[in-house]
């Protein structure tokens, strides 16, 4: 046996971001598609706060190829409107539901009822105010919670902003997270963080985003996250001055509720269209006043 190092080949260099990027890989959509058959043939059977009962896995992940297409499914309507909206609403800041159901996006409407909120405890709560949710995490984490209708200016932690900061100035920072779980506010939300943590990379020029989401509802939740999170890199990819790369979507506890099973199995076998060139058209200016610079 040859001494150590004597004749031992150097490995081959790993293929560059570009080549990596190229590899063949199966349409984003057929991913998608892939995990709702895995969780119909292997899913555990699970109960939940709902009621409604559920087959379940835990751990799953996707690529997303953002250079090219944008992963908005072919297969199932998507709320579009609702995608953009509430974006916009997480960007501003804002816990108010009102905000939203007044502009026909009325996906947080049942969290923020009457009934709902008097069910948490939340009785001198406003009707609307679902408390230190998501945006107020993104804009002013760290920050004493009072209502939705107070002004936190300066208060906690920026974190949408640092996360811009950092990309232009220490792009090669491993620390480029954006978290809306926080344990000490969540006893005051109306409905915990499902995506709770994502974290941005870039190379060669490309910004790429991974999700880590806790809770997936693969039916109705998950295809609209995808487009939530990919919309999110594309943003930020703009007024950084990059272009968007991947979205890496990982999921904890990825499930179908038991009602969606038959319309899921029939969008399984519906044929996804291959998206090509469809991707967002960003008017930089519009893209600035969003984030508040």
């Amino acid at each position: 046996m040859p001494a150590f190092g004597s004749e031992l080949q150097r490995p081959p260099s790993p293929p560059a971001a570009r080549e990596r990027g190229s590899e063949p890989r199966p349409h984003g959509e057929l991913q998608y598609l892939g995990q709702i058959e895995h969780i119909l043939r292997s899913g555990f059977r699970k109960e939940d706060r709902t009621g409604t009962g559920t087959l379940s896995v835990f751990g799953l992940q996707a690529r997303y190829n953002l250079r090219d297409e944008f992963p908005l499914l072919t297969t199932k309507r998507v709320f579009w409107k609702g995608v953009l909206e509430e974006l916009l609403w997480f960007i501003k800041g804002s816990t108010n539901a009102n905000e939203l159901s007044c502009k026909g996006v009325k996906i947080w409407d049942a969290n923020g009822s009457r009934d709902f909120l008097d069910s948490l405890g939340f009785s001198a709560r406003e009707e609307g105010d679902l408390g230190p949710v998501y945006g107020f995490q993104w804009r002013h984490f760290g920050a004493e919670y009072k209502d939705m209708d107070s002004d936190y200016s300066g208060q906690g932690v920026d974190q949408l902003q640092k996360v811009i900061n950092t990309i232009k100035t220490n792009p090669d920072d491993r620390r480029i997270i954006l978290c809306a779980w926080n344990p000490k506010d969540l006893p005051l939300m109306a409905l915990p963080p499902c995506h709770a943590l994502c974290q941005f990379y870039v190379v060669n020029g490309e910004l790429s985003c991974q999700l880590y989401q806790r809770s997936g509802d693969m039916g109705l939740g998950v295809p609209f996250n995808i487009a939530s999170y990919a919309l999110l890199t594309y943003m930020i990819a703009h007024i950084t001055g990059l272009k968007p790369g991947d979205f890496v979507h990982t999921l904890g506890d990825a499930h179908i509720y038991l009602n969606h099973i038959d319309p899921l199995k029939t969008q399984v076998r519906i044929l996804s269209v291959t998206l090509g060139s469809l991707v967002p058209s960003l008017d930089k200016r519009l893209v600035y006043r969003t984030f508040l610079m």
